[in-house]
């Protein structure tokens, strides 16, 4: 554990490293591939930090280098146009979307930049991993890892001990479970 020189105690094993496996987002996908495009229904549920509920209606093409997806939320009257992840840099991309909102008669855009990295003073990994159950069945859950890595440091004819150790620090969570569900035209 750490070095006691600042009289601190170190740190238990609960406090320097947890995982939550309670996911704060559940999403139920339908999908329907239909002559080139995907029509599907997105039911969202959200339970942290509030409990919310979203219904979108989503189409995109099916092609590779498909650019946008056009989405419409019924219960919030909200349509947007936007587009895929644009890659900046290996770990850097770039989304942009129009919307406009009917209940609120306001045209507006937004952009966003994301990465997989970076955090508030630590280190985050954040990925999604895919599972195939099987054909037209998928599960996809988000994940993230906040971390320190371990630390070692130590010193000879210093005030510093032979040999310290910072041993770290990990948070870990399941944020997002989603089922796909996806007929495509060939399928009964």
């Amino acid at each position: 554990m750490e070095g006691t020189s600042n009289g601190e105690e170190p740190a238990s094993f609960e406090e320097r490293y947890s995982v939550n496996l309670m996911p704060s987002e559940v999403f139920l996908k339908f999908r329907k591939e239909i002559q080139g495009f995907r029509v599907g229904v997105n039911l969202e549920l959200y339970n942290s930090p509030l409990n919310d509920y979203h219904a979108k209606l989503v189409l995109k093409p099916l092609a590779f280098e498909r650019k946008w997806k056009l989405i419409y939320e019924p219960l919030y009257q909200d349509v947007q146009l936007v587009s895929k992840k644009i890659p900046i840099t290996k770990f850097l991309n770039l989304q942009v979307g129009v919307g406009h909102s009917f209940s609120l008669h306001a045209t507006g855009w937004k952009w966003k930049l994301t990465s997989c990295l970076g955090g508030d003073g630590m280190s985050r990994i954040r990925n999604k991993t895919s599972l195939g159950l099987c054909p037209g069945v998928d599960f996809r859950f988000g994940w993230r890892a906040d971390f320190v890595l371990p630390e070692f440091t130590g010193g000879v004819g210093t005030d510093e001990p032979l040999f310290n150790m910072n041993s770290g620090r990990l948070e870990a969570s399941l944020d997002r479970v989603e089922a796909i569900f996806t007929h495509t035209e060939g399928e009964q």
